[in-house]
């Protein structure tokens, strides 16, 4: 199933922040979590969305049903469909980069 820009984007986004900040305890039993107010207020503050923040929750809610992401413990986190998502997502994104000197 074709997701939209939007949800490909946060889900990007998700999967961004989780790989950035799991690198930083990759030499620890550990793995990290974020809220979903917390992962909005990122994006909002980052200016990455211009949604309005009850619009974000939905796309959110969105992924959630489509089990792209799940929500247990306060905690948002990538299924295995998310993450095979989010490498799709990414693996496309490489693909259009320009190349660098």
């Amino acid at each position: 199933m074709k997701q939209s820009k939007v949800h490909s984007f946060i889900l990007f986004s998700l999967g961004a922040w989780f790989e950035e900040a799991n690198k930083r305890i990759e030499d620890r039993p550990l793995e990290v979590s974020i809220s979903k107010k917390t992962f909005i207020e990122l994006v909002m503050n980052a200016g990455i969305a211009k949604k309005q923040e009850r619009a974000l929750y939905k796309n959110l809610e969105h992924l959630e049903k489509k089990k792209f992401i799940s929500y247990a413990n306060k905690g948002l986190s990538l299924t295995k469909k998310g993450q095979k998502q989010y490498d799709k997502i990414k693996s496309e994104m490489d693909k259009k980069r320009p190349e660098t000197i």
